[in-house]
């Protein structure tokens, strides 16, 4: 390839926005990055909230910052796509604009309108009314089994909110509505119409389904267009790109959800490959070529951005989110000790970022946490045991724990969450060796070989980890230029940086905390719906 192509691509995750400038040639090269933060609305009812024109925010200044650092002209990017969390739920009305806040992917409120729709009958599988349940993976190849699922968040408005409802234009996704914002197109793509689980996924079919749609009262005018990641969805106004700092007309292309476009920034472009991703959230996926469900783990393969690919995903709520905890609730007052007797300045040398510490403080610490055994559900957990009601704890702590096995436990315990998702995974799709893993928590040495002696494979990083969405972003934008032919071209320009092997030492430490960890959840699940579950 003989001359470079720039592109800007967007990850807009639960906390905030990167916005990377990426260069094309004979390989894709990150030129320059910015990190806009924003907040995320937890409520005690369950609600998680965010503000649609905090993400519109932290674009344009994330746009402008990565222009004036790089000093790429506007008119040399030749397009743009986001990479966005999934599930979210925005409603708009004719003019574009968002009438509420986001209902985001934690967001748990709808629990009363998901048991009406689908948890009533003699017969239930995984909590689901069979004859229901059976539909709904016949036309999609899945199901919204959760009260977290976008479709009951919708109704949960038209009960709620009924001023709003009748105000609603379109329903979109977080991605979607971005698009919107730059472009004025409506329009969602197939991953993101695929998990409201009102999309016929069978061959041939690719449409929303009117059937479903009425059985739930679901008003298909709601529902947009539905379009390719690679596809040229429209053009900045001259409104968004004077917002932005870009050229007016520039391309935007469809991107994707987190999911879909990790799975390519991580490399995982054939039959098989595995990634675990740990952001604020976490997963584990596979990629296949074809519907597949495990209802009894919750996990469901969402159609891709490569065509005819799917991603099998396991979920995790709170992934790396846990790590921001320990720092927010837990490790401050040991670093705030260290700061005095180290000064900050001694610090600042010796260690990038308190991250960076952590990572050490955890290195320092013996495998398995002095027995310690943590519990990553901070906001409830999907698979492989659905319950927006279980929460995070510490189990067996004694007298001679110290703060620093508390912090490896967490680390350790986001590893064990990893591991039981990789074995249901596993159930449906070969065993797989070595995996991916990116993410910021993928950033952490210490955490790479945690999480390869706990689930015993061989543990792959790429370069930047972090950016993996917004890589998998500038993929698409690349293949809907014609940078690219494929995405088969794209998989040796995106090599491995970093590998960890399981330690042999380790294993009986961790397959012993394994177990523990997994009774955790089945021996205290009627205490969690005790405590959690709202009247």
């Amino acid at each position: 390839m003989e001359k470079a192509h720039y592109v800007m691509a967007y990850d807009i995750g639960t906390t905030g926005n990167k916005t990377c400038l990426y260069r094309i040639a004979d390989k894709i090269t990150l030129v320059e990055s910015s990190l806009v933060e924003y907040p995320l609305y937890l409520m005690p009812d369950g609600g998680a909230e965010q503000a649609p024109e905090d993400w519109w925010r932290a674009v344009c200044e994330g746009t402008q910052r990565v222009l004036g650092c790089a000093g790429v002209k506007p008119e040399e990017i030749m397009g743009i796509s986001f990479c966005c969390q999934m599930q979210g739920s925005v409603m708009v009305d004719k003019a574009g604009n968002a009438l509420r806040n986001a209902m985001g992917y934690m967001d748990s409120r709808a629990t009363r309108q998901k048991e009406q729709a689908i948890g009533q009958g003699l017969i239930k599988i995984s909590d689901c009314n069979a004859f229901k349940l059976l539909n709904w993976l016949r036309i999609t190849g899945g199901c919204p089994a959760t009260a977290k699922d976008p479709v009951w968040k919708y109704l949960w408005v038209k009960e709620q909110e009924p001023q709003i409802f009748e105000r609603t234009y379109k329903w979109l996704d977080v991605k979607d509505y971005l698009i919107l914002r730059c472009t004025g197109e409506v329009c969602m793509t197939k991953d993101s119409a695929h998990v409201t689980f009102l999309y016929d996924t069978r061959p041939g079919r690719m449409r929303w389904h009117a059937g479903l749609c009425r059985s739930l009262g679901i008003d298909m005018d709601h529902l947009p267009e539905v379009v390719n990641a690679t596809d040229r969805v429209g053009s900045l106004t001259d409104r968004a790109a004077a917002e932005m700092g870009l050229k007016e007309g520039t391309p935007v292309f469809g991107g994707g959800g987190d999911v879909s476009l990790i799975a390519i920034g991580a490399g995982c472009l054939s039959l098989g490959d595995m990634h675990i991703y740990v952001g604020t959230s976490g997963w584990v996926s596979a990629c296949v070529d074809k519907r597949m469900v495990d209802v009894q783990n919750f996990i469901a393969s969402i159609l891709g951005a490569m065509p005819g690919c799917f991603n099998y995903t396991a979920e995790q709520e709170t992934s790396g989110l846990c790590l921001k905890w320990v720092r927010d609730h837990l490790a401050l007052d040991e670093i705030g000790m260290y700061l005095d007797a180290r000064h900050v300045c001694q610090l600042s040398q010796e260690y990038k970022s308190l991250y960076e510490f952590l990572s050490v403080v955890v290195d320092q610490t013996k495998a398995g946490a002095g027995g310690v055994i943590f519990t990553p559900w901070f906001q409830g957990n999907r698979a492989p045991r659905e319950d927006p009601y279980a929460r995070a704890m510490f189990f067996n702590i004694g007298l001679r724990t110290g703060k620093r096995m508390l912090i490896r436990a967490v680390l350790e315990g986001v590893a064990y969450h990893k591991r039981w998702l990789i074995e249901a995974v596993e159930k449906r799709v070969p065993h797989q060796n070595t995996i991916r893993f990116v993410g910021g928590g993928a950033l952490s040495d210490a955490w790479c070989r945690i999480m390869a002696d706990v689930t015993g494979r061989m543990i792959e990083v790429i370069d930047a980890p972090q950016n993996a969405g917004a890589l998998g972003a500038a993929v698409v934008t690349a293949v809907g230029l014609g940078i690219f032919s494929s995405f088969a071209e794209v998989k040796p320009l995106i090599p491995v940086q970093g590998t960890f092997a399981p330690r042999r030492e380790h294993r009986a430490v961790y397959d012993r905390g394994f177990q523990v960890f997994k009774d955790l959840y089945q021996n205290n699940r009627q205490a969690f719906h005790l405590l959690n579950k709202q009247a």
